[in-house]
């Protein structure tokens, strides 16, 4: 490690004027390096993530919109369910189909007949709906881990990379004997920005989660509000049924 130390002092020697990001990065310490590099990756991922998280949900919302309006323009729902066809393309589609088809196979085994046949197919409607909400939120909230994870640690990554900075520098200070602030400040400048890409890591990782997290929250609301209206309206046709 000595040796390490000794080639900072040389480093920063013929750097002593260079204090912009990219001349603490090339000065600082390999583990501090890593700091900094790790601290700027998760920013990078981090901030994809909320890109495409964001656009993705303002396209769910108008296909929700769209849906919606056909769904109550008063025409069939077989023909709207034969439209949608086997692939559906947003959540809510998803919910429409998988629900319609647990209505269909019921209507062509005759199982829609007696009262406590209508109960049962109610339950396994609402069921199927159910569980088709909750395998498209768990892919909407796909990566939404990763944001949290990087807003509540990358604040002591970037500190470890600070303390780590600041013992090479209080040890390249001591071998060189010199106190001179123009020595001191680029060391304790190199551990402080480790910090800094913490906090910079962090904060739009933070923000954005707890926004992301409301904004899911209320789409999935909406899918739910959709499933009880649905249900609802299969419950009026199995009454109605022969």
């Amino acid at each position: 490690m000595e040796a390490n130390v000794v080639d900072a002092i040389a480093l920063a020697g013929s750097m002593d004027q260079d204090l912009s990001m990219w001349g603490l990065f090339l000065r600082a310490d390999p583990v501090v390096k890593a700091v900094m590099l790790m601290l700027f990756l998760a920013s990078f991922w981090s901030w994809a993530i909320i890109f495409e998280k964001s656009m993705r949900l303002r396209r769910l919302a108008a296909e929700a919109n769209q849906f919606e309006d056909r769904f109550w323009s008063g025409g069939s729902l077989e023909d709207l369910y034969d439209k949608i066809g086997g692939t559906p393309s947003h959540p809510m589609a998803s919910v429409f189909v998988s629900a319609m088809r647990e209505w269909q196979r019921s209507l062509a085994r005759g199982l829609v007949g007696p009262e406590a046949a209508r109960g049962s197919l109610q339950a396994r409607i609402e069921r199927v709906m159910n569980v088709a909400i909750g395998r498209e939120m768990a892919r909407l909230e796909r990566y939404m881990n990763f944001l949290a994870s990087v807003g509540s640690t990358a604040p002591f990554i970037g500190l470890f990379g600070t303390v780590w900075g600041i013992m090479n520098s209080f040890h390249a200070i001591a071998l060189s004997k010199n106190t001179n602030l123009a020595v001191v400040a680029p060391g304790i400048a190199e551990a402080l920005f480790a910090t800094a890409l913490g906090l910079i890591a962090a904060i739009p990782a933070v923000v954005a989660y707890n926004k992301l997290s409301n904004d899911l929250g209320r789409y999935a609301g909406r899918l739910e509000a959709f499933c009880g209206e649905f249900s609802a309206i299969l419950s009026r046709q199995m009454e109605e049924h022969p």
